[in-house]
């Protein structure tokens, strides 16, 4: 089809606009569209505009660019909604227009509100093209623009996600992620400007630094670069990988798509009202201490801690026990004997950084970079606390000592930043130096693999954390993965030190004591996170938000949440999952209800298998007998890695 100014050489009909957030849609959600790609002068133009349900071509609107009267076009018609399929499959974009919105040609006027979602981009104008997994009930493409911006997702309900993509690539050059295979790069066909734009993003070179740089200049990202060795969180996600890396160029597909595909859903029950209780106060903590100063029942013990935390009197006690300082089982001579043993063994250690001369620091660089780093970081924790305010405060010298000592304990590890945040709420409770340390390295040991320069451990988490997502709240998910926000690296800094720089320093004692019971599972502070994320899901998905946005009100969130409402939904949505009778099995695997399928394998991507139900895993116990049968952390916890993407549906 041909005019005197613009030739159409593409146009394909059933593609939809889908424009809720609700998880069940509904006809007035579904706007029915024809895509187009239109040459018109010396450019190339992708179209998009709604089409009335009986398939009246003359609605069909042509770019904006386009001023110029003509014949109506010929269009294949639209099928009216069929509310035969199920919405909760749907992949939904809440996103308006944000560029050019099309105009009719002239005499021509919009015979509906559905109008204004029309829309017309140049292909020199598009940044990415992001393709939806194979098995997402119908296929969508999502087109980023060099400015930023989303267009609408566009949701092919009669195939033809590869066809388009095969006509973009006679003009644009489509390069595959090296990362995500469903990611392409857009560039244009020009050797040079391909040339210097490879140069400049060093995408597919060995050394990612400038990416990570190109990173760190959004002045909402530079939270990332508040602790050392996050860089190399985000270097390791993007260099290509060592084996079977993906090839730049676009691979042709198979001709053969399917136009809709129904897959298996997990549905979850209702959730569960749940109320928490009262703290344990120091009467309720001496009726479990037997003879002998043995403590009593501890599972129901601990169980009353998870549910309502400690009175801040109790704190400095049993929070020896909850970090493993103390054993739950040792009388109270016991604990004399290793409180003494332990004292004599941190001195030791101690001794042997405070024992070195300032020569021998000079020829030491480890030690003395560490120690710079510790008395830059110590200087700026928490000094709003009356702990540790005032420039010659003893509570910065412990802090100082201690994590000194700490590089004695731990040589593999040593000091990297974030870790005064852990130890400074520590401190602040035990008020005392060998305590504080001992307990320190309790907590260390549930976390260390945050802190390693692999990341492989903030990788997996990531992993896990979008795994539990995607069974809660798909539409969520797909929202985040079509802003480029799907790897969830706006919880970061959550999951790196535990939410505390989210939540008001008394709050952090209430959160990190009901997380050291290990209780309902071993990973409830993933749930924490989902729970943040459940309670702000309006707010992202009715918004608009896109990417840097979105970064923006999460950072923005900090000392705003109450840590009872973040527990209480995040042990709803714990009670939520274990009454599914079809929980898929590595969705078991991250609450602890059942072990790992195999071992862990070298880089655990961040991306989950799709859900796939299996067994049921048992009636979720009472809470106390919960806390008796609860499993213990399991470090060796993965999520498998993901099959390779077949043929989009």
């Amino acid at each position: 089809m041909e005019r005197s100014c613009y030739r159409v050489v593409f146009e394909k009909g059933g593609v939809y606009l889908h424009t809720s957030a609700r998880k069940h849609q509904d006809a007035d959600s579904l706007i029915a569209g024809v895509i187009r790609v239109v040459e018109k002068d010396n450019d190339v133009l992708l179209h998009w505009a709604p089409v009335e349900e009986a398939g009246d071509c003359t609605q069909i609107l042509f770019s904006k660019k386009d001023s110029s009267g003509g014949d109506p076009c010929t269009s294949e018609e639209e099928p009216t909604f069929d509310p035969g399929y199920e919405p909760d499959w749907a992949v939904i974009s809440t996103v308006r227009p944000r560029l050019h919105h099309s105009e009719p040609a002239r005499g021509t006027e919009p015979s509906s509100p559905r109008a204004q979602w029309a829309f017309s981009v140049s292909l020199g104008e598009l940044k990415s093209i992001r393709r939806s997994k194979p098995g997402l009930s119908w296929a969508y493409l999502v087109l980023v623009t060099q400015a930023g911006g989303s267009l609408p997702a566009l949701h092919f309900h009669r195939g033809g996600t590869r066809a388009l993509l095969r006509v973009l690539s006679r003009y644009l050059l489509l390069a595959s992620s090296p990362q995500d295979s469903r990611l392409y790069l857009v560039f244009p066909h020009d050797s040079s400007a391909l040339s210097n734009s490879f140069h400049h993003l060093q995408l597919f070179d060995q050394d990612s630094s400038n990416v990570v740089s190109r990173f760190l200049q959004d002045p909402y990202s530079t939270t990332f670069s508040s602790f050392s060795r996050v860089t190399n969180f985000f270097r390791g996600a993007l260099q290509p990988h060592p084996e079977g890396a993906s090839s730049p160029d676009l691979r042709p597909p198979p001709d053969d798509e399917p136009g809709f595909e129904v897959i298996s859903c997990v549905e979850l029950g209702p959730r569960p009202a749940v109320e928490r209780a009262p703290p344990v106060t120091e009467e309720e903590w001496a009726r479990h201490v037997g003879p002998e100063g043995r403590l009593q029942q501890v599972p129901e013990l601990k169980n009353r801690i998870f549910s309502g935390g400690l009175s801040p009197s109790l704190r400095r006690e049993a929070w020896k026990f909850l970090l493993g300082y103390l054993s739950w089982e040792g009388s109270a001579e016991e604990h004399k004997a290793h409180l003494r043993k332990k004292t004599d063994e941190y001195f030791r250690m101690k001794l042997q950084w405070k024992s070195v001369s300032p020569e021998q620091e000079r020829r030491n660089s480890l030690l003395h970079g560490y120690r710079s780093l510790i008395e830059r970081d110590v200087s700026r924790t928490d000094r709003t606390n009356k702990f540790y305010e005032g420039p010659e405060n003893p509570g910065l010298g412990l802090l100082n000592d201690i994590l000194l000592t700490y590089c004695m304990y731990h040589f593999d590890l040593g000091y990297v930043q974030g870790m005064s945040d852990l130890l400074s709420p520590i401190l602040y409770v035990i008020q005392n130096e060998v305590d504080a340390f001992w307990c320190f390295c309790g907590f260390m040991d549930l976390v260390h693999g945050n802190f390693e320069e692999s990341q492989e451990t903030m990788k997996r988490q990531l992993g896990q954390l979008l795994l539990l997502l995607k069974v809660l709240d798909q539409p969520l998910c797909d929202f985040l993965d079509s802003q480029d926000s799907g790897s969830l690296c706006f919880c970061f800094r959550w999951l790196l030190i535990w939410f505390k720089r989210e939540f008001p320093f008394p709050d952090i004692l209430r959160l990190w004591e009901v997380l050291w019971t290990r209780l309902p599972g071993p990973n409830l502070h993933l749930l924490v996170a989902c729970a943040i994320l459940d309670m702000e899901r309006d707010t992202l998905m009715l918004s608009g938000f896109g990417s840097n946005e979105i970064l923006k009100h999460i950072n923005e969130l900090t000392m705003k949440l109450s840590v009872e409402d973040v527990l209480t939904r995040a042990e709803a949505l714990y009670w939520q999952l274990t009454a599914c009778p079809e929980l898929p099995h590595n969705v078991q695997e991250v609450l602890g209800l059942a072990p790992p399928a195999e071992p862990p394998s070298p880089s655990p991507p961040v991306s989950p298998l799709p859900l796939s139900p299996t067994r049921a895993p048992s009636t979720p116990p009472p809470a106390a007998a919960a806390a008796a049968a609860a499993p213990q952390p399991d470090s060796s916890l993965e999520i498998l890695p993901e099959e390779g993407d077949g043929p989009d549906s």
